[in-house]
């Protein structure tokens, strides 16, 4: 096209194809790139500076600027940015699949049918709602966390004693506190240390011990993803030092599948997830409270090879920006 041209189109609103085509591939580049950054971290086991940690929590809403990416390097008929784009959504699915094998290695004949519910009730502002739920889903372990003061207040006053007389509570405001109810006999154990609460208890089921942790590290925010990352590492610890006994590990991890630091929990203790036992690794718990897409599985129930799982339900809490998660368990002895 001859500069006259080229003047005489930009005058009718019409852009030379050539420069389409390179915004196209440029745009194509630049969502590439940034998917491929956190695919990279994926792909080392690893969950790197900000904003990584964040992004790898939404791991598989990489399928859109893939899916992006493929089609403008289509339209700018960039053959290498075609393939890039292939492995970027192939990678991509090949890490949203659920992490971990299928099932657990329970055997043996089954010694009690538990339920267990874990619920982060945001700063105490769901109390009602939990309360509600634990009398009419009657769970036989209960796991709470940013318990505040009248959180506690709360359970002490309308949870019945005789439902759940074994209680290990951390009286702490605001996001601190933490709760752990049984109907059980509990004894007590090292919690794991944290900014949060994060009690621990064993508990008496059908004869057998069975070692109870609450887990709530911060989350990781920027500028806070050390710690996050450091009290995770306490999380793993704990867990590879409870392996090879029957272990309950539930709570608000402020991390997914898709987080190094948790799946290094799991392999460390040897422990499954029960939500992904379950068939449920991709059903959303954190953010309930909001609509918007981006939305993770952050609250796990995860148990030892002496538990089958049964089932699992998210339920839904008006006043926090979790929704709790319901787990029905077997303890088998073998």
């Amino acid at each position: 096209m001859s500069s006259s041209a080229t003047r005489a189109a930009a005058r009718d609103g019409v852009r030379p194809r050539g420069r389409g085509r390179a915004a196209a591939g440029g745009c194509a580049a630049l969502a590439l790139s940034c998917a491929t950054l956190v695919l990279g971290f994926r792909a080392a086991d690893a969950d790197g500076p900000t904003p990584v940690p964040q992004a790898l929590a939404f791991l598989p809403w990489l399928l859109v600027p893939g899916g992006a990416g493929l089609a403008l390097a289509g339209i700018a008929r960039w053959r290498t940015g075609m393939v890039w784009a292939a492995v970027v959504l192939a990678a991509t699915g090949w890490y949203a699949r659920p992490y971990g094998p299928g099932t657990t290695g329970a055997q043996g004949p089954v010694l009690a049918e538990l339920r267990v519910l874990t619920s982060n009730v945001e700063f105490g502002g769901a109390t009602d709602e939990l309360i509600d739920a634990v009398r009419r889903e009657r769970p036989d372990l209960v796991f709470v966390q940013e318990c505040d003061l009248l959180c506690a207040d709360a359970l002490a006053a309308r949870v019945p004693q005789a439902a759940y007389p074994y209680r290990e509570v951390v009286r702490l405001d605001g996001s601190l506190g933490s709760a752990l109810l049984s109907r059980y006999p509990l004894r007590p154990a090292d919690p794991v240390a944290g900014v949060m609460a994060m009690p621990g208890s064993v508990a008496e089921v059908a004869g057998r011990d069975v070692r109870l942790q609450l887990a709530h590290p911060l989350p990781p925010v920027p500028g806070r993803v050390g710690g996050w990352r450091d009290e995770l590492g306490r999380i793993r610890d704990f867990a590879a030092g409870a392996k090879g006994g029957a272990v309950l590990l539930a709570g608000d991890f402020n991390a997914s599948q898709d987080h190094a630091a948790f799946r290094e929990v799991l392999d460390a203790g040897a422990l499954h997830d029960s939500a992904r036992i379950a068939g449920r690794s991709r059903t959303y718990s954190w953010p309930a409270d909001r609509r918007t897409p981006l939305r993770t599985q952050i609250d796990h129930v995860l148990v030892s090879d002496d538990f089958s799982v049964r089932s699992a339900r998210f339920l839904d809490l008006s006043g926090t920006d979790h929704r709790a998660l319901l787990v029905s368990l077997a303890l088998h002895d073998g």
